[in-house]
């Protein structure tokens, strides 16, 4: 992976000055993206590794196929340096000849920015986006170069001959599936259903109306439903929010800040957001939200989710394209073994509260952070 570190800090440090060449694709593939992908172990001039220019069923081809065991397991499709990657029929396009091609894993990008897509979920293209990577250093969500080379390695040829891309996928998009089918099961359950819960309870007097009412006030409640239950059970505190789709369909809206109305929800901070920066909002929120229950709440605002206690807010959440930027009201030199990702703001200027920083790429850094956010949930309690 040191290999991969040295060639981002590279493209980083000439950046700007590629950007005023104006690249056009081919010295764009040339100048960035196959030093990338041979620091990622690709050798992109062998054919049984790589194959330039690969031809696709309907006839198109794409800029690369990467091998394992001479069979494509990536499709890489390259576009100029200052291409936004959001065309919709370029995303559409590339999806679709991995799929075609039953090829699970491809990538749009442009150099600088790169976007990964699983092929064959049963959703619209630019909704199969699994996560992306952008090394520009002056983008408001830049990582570390670290964190960059960490999340560029799950596509590198040792990664994908682990499977590691290949499992993480397939735990991120059916968690996502199986929360919305929990969810219609609960608004809309079927009578075995409510006599399962039944029989779970142990108390044969609850009628299977009132079992189908509670599960529809505990569904509520994960959304914040207004005129809803004071309190959570730590069960349901693990639960994540509802889907705005769901919501929509059964005419509730979110609870308004007692602060003042508010026209932020829920959809404003993770609608176009890949997959696994949803799945990481997920869980941060299921951890505040259980540290506390009867009395932490969370607040939509224009930037963030602000987390608090009685009040009193300690964790803000900000999700982005490539993960979280995270807020905690604590001062640096107050946290005992701070994490690698974490870093003093207090002279800076940022969204959320507090004076340090977590920025979040994944699950592991995420569990690392529950540790500082507990420390300023206890603080807020003081």
């Amino acid at each position: 992976m040191e290999r991969l570190i040295q060639a981002i800090l590279a493209i980083r440090q000439k950046l700007s000055g590629l950007r005023k060449q104006g690249l056009k694709e081919i010295p764009t593939r040339t100048i960035i993206i196959d030093p990338l992908l041979e620091a990622l172990g690709w050798d992109v001039r062998d054919p049984e590794e790589a194959e330039l220019e690969y031809p696709t069923v309907d006839g198109k081809s794409v800029d690369y196929a990467l091998k394992l065991n001479r069979n494509p397991v990536l499709l890489v499709e390259a576009k100029a340096l200052d291409d936004p990657l959001q065309d919709v029929k370029a995303i559409t396009q590339v999806v679709g000849y991995a799929a075609n091609n039953g090829i699970v894993w491809c990538i749009l990008t442009n150099g600088i920015l790169w976007r990964v897509y699983r092929s064959v979920e049963k959703c619209p293209a630019p909704e199969k986006l699994m996560f992306e990577v952008n090394i520009d250093p002056d983008v408001p969500e830049a990582m570390s170069v670290e964190q960059l080379a960490r999340q560029m390695w799950r596509f590198s040829r040792e990664e994908m001959a682990r499977g590691s891309l290949d499992a993480l996928g397939e735990q991120t998009f059916t968690d996502g599936k199986v929360r919305k089918a929990l969810q219609c099961l609960m608004l809309n359950p079927p009578n075995r259903l409510l006599k399962l819960v039944r029989d779970a309870t142990e108390d044969d007097t609850l009628s299977l109306a009132r079992i189908k009412d509670s599960l529809a006030r505990i569904v509520g409640q994960w959304f914040q439903v207004p005129g809803g239950p004071a309190s959570l059970t730590s069960e349901v505190a693990h639960a994540p929010q509802m889907d705005q789709s769901v919501a929509a369909k059964h005419g509730w809206k979110t609870r308004k800040a007692k602060r003042g109305k508010s026209p932020y929800d829920e959809a404003c901070h993770i609608s176009g957001r890949p997959q696994e920066a949803v799945s990481l909002y997920r869980a941060i929120d299921a951890f505040c939200m259980s540290l506390e229950p009867s009395v932490v709440t969370r607040r939509y605002l224009a930037k963030t989710v602000n987390y608090e206690y009685s009040g009193r807010p300690f964790c803000s959440v900000c999700v982005l394209q490539g993960g979280l930027r995270v807020w905690v009201a604590l001062r640096f030199r107050d946290i005992e073994s701070p994490p690698a990702f974490a870093r003093d703001v207090s002279h800076l200027g940022h969204w959320g509260t507090g004076d340090v920083e977590l920025r979040i790429s994944n699950q592991a850094e995420l569990l690392e952070a529950q540790r500082v956010i507990r420390q300023s949930f206890e603080t807020a309690r003081l």
